[in-house]
């Protein structure tokens, strides 16, 4: 088997090998993955943090060797806690980072991928927060705009900005709302709910298409258009400026 790691900001995961195919989501700086499948120009990969799978290209990618990735993967707790920064290299070659990028071998405001080291003098974390810090991250995204498969403030989808949040506070979360909805434990009353749970929200089939975070006082932060901050009630989420409700409340979870 394969292995691999991001050394770029951020890349598209497809759903075919094709440049033109469907951005499904996307692996940030220093996220490992296995590589299942391959072809002259893309590989099949399977990531390790929420265990999601698609197609890269190989010309955005760095391939490691099985010893290399076992120590990257052990000693990968280190995520920004930066919006946006830049990173440098000996050479001091520039490079932007967003918010939840890992940072490999993190010791002292530097960190190591293979041979490289870089200066990362950016805030960070490496341990399980609690549900006050998680609120605080959700701010860092507001009105970071809808993006289909996206996990950056650059552009996230509903899911996407629940999955950030949780990483950058040490908390692991599948990638879509439905694969999300499986997790934690169920809360059967709004009144039950604490800032930092999730609320998940299903179609008229019943099936589960939308998730936010609850604050308090009875509001939600979710991506609709953008990441924003709505009314949250037994319903749903109501949106104050169109007046009305615009995604039917399924389930509460807590996942701490």
């Amino acid at each position: 088997m394969e292995f691999g790691i991001c050394n770029l900001n951020s890349i598209a995961i497809r759903k075919e090998p094709n440049a033109t195919s469907e951005m499904v989501s996307q692996i940030l700086f220093g996220e490992t993955f296995k590589v299942t499948d391959s072809n002259n120009q893309w590989v099949k990969v399977i990531l390790d943090f929420y265990f999601y799978e698609g197609w890269v290209s190989k010309n955005e990618i760095i391939l490691l060797q099985e010893d290399d990735y076992n120590e990257i993967f052990t000693k990968n707790k280190t995520v920004s806690n930066e919006l946006v920064t830049y990173i440098s290299d000996q050479k001091n070659s520039l490079q932007i980072l967003t918010l939840g990028a890992s940072l490999p071998h993190f010791k002292k405001n530097k960190f190591k991928l293979l041979e490289q080291q870089f200066d990362f003098d950016g805030n960070t974390n490496s341990n399980k927060l609690t549900k006050a810090n998680l609120v605080n991250t959700t701010y860092m995204y507001l009105n970071t705009p809808f993006l289909w498969g996206g996990r950056t403030p650059f552009g996230i989808d509903c899911s996407g900005f629940t999955q950030m949040v949780y990483k950058i506070n040490g908390y692991s979360l599948l990638k879509n709302a439905s694969s999300q909805a499986s997790q934690g434990e169920v809360l059967s009353f709004i009144e039950e709910s604490e800032p930092g749970d999730l609320a998940f929200f299903d179609n008229e089939e019943g099936e589960i298409v939308h998730v936010g975070i609850i604050l308090a006082d009875n509001h939600i932060i979710h991506c609709h258009g953008k990441v924003r901050i709505d009314r949250l009630d037994q319903s749903g989420i109501y949106n104050a400026d169109t007046k009305r409700h615009t995604h039917k409340l399924r389930v509460m979870k807590q996942i701490f």
